[in-house]
């Protein structure tokens, strides 16, 4: 009897197993949240994609309801979600920034030019539609590790006090806008409206 312990050991970590590799099978890599949100954007200080005379730091998303869109031409599915993004900020007004960094880009060795990856950009949104506000060039891609970015197309919306409280992995399309990243964002913008009505802004 004392024996028996011993041999439902091996059983009981294979039904372990088993659990653990049916979870992971099913669930959504979307639905994990960023280990950034609820907290402020980290440091940073990065030049415009288009004019590198213009320099952004976390301070830039204050006072705004934002959505930074972690992208790059190499991308197809930023490519797929472009004109939808475009549409949002045409028809509801919201609020893009990009996050671009280039895959090609070697900033020590010069792979490919500044002018080069410019002119890229500018035929990608000519062709697929402008949803930025502005650009941010993530040169080194620091800041997209800082946020813990695994990939493109990412979303972080962002609060007029400059703080995540939503990351989203993947395209936004219609279904992914009506059911959850749309209810955060239009709920931030009606706290940042009602703070500045009971501040007297107008």
């Amino acid at each position: 009897m004392r024996k028996l312990p011993l041999v439902a050991i091996p059983l009981v970590l294979f039904v372990l197993l088993v659990v653990f590799l049916f979870q992971g099978l099913f669930s959504d890599p979307r639905a994990l949240d960023s280990q950034a949100t609820g907290k402020p954007l980290p440091t940073f200080e990065l030049p415009d994609l288009m004019d590198p005379d213009i320099t952004y730091t976390q301070s830039s998303f204050k006072g705004d309801v934002t959505i930074l869109n972690v992208w790059g031409v190499w991308c197809v599915t930023c490519a797929v979600e472009m004109p939808y993004l475009t549409e949002l900020r045409q028809q509801q007004g919201v609020r893009f920034v990009g996050l671009y960094f280039d895959q090609d880009l070697d900033p020590d060795f010069g792979t490919k030019t500044l002018s080069r990856v410019q002119q890229e950009v500018t035929n990608m949104l000519a062709r697929f539609g402008n949803p930025y506000t502005y650009n941010i060039f993530d040169v080194y891609r620091d800041t997209s590790l800082d946020l813990g970015v695994t990939g493109a197309p990412e979303h972080f919306v962002i609060d007029h006090h400059g703080v995540i409280r939503l990351h989203h992995v993947g395209d936004i399309n219609e279904r992914v806008w009506n059911n959850k990243v749309g209810p955060v964002y239009r709920k931030l913008v009606a706290e940042m409206q009602q703070a500045s009505a009971q501040a007297g802004e107008p």
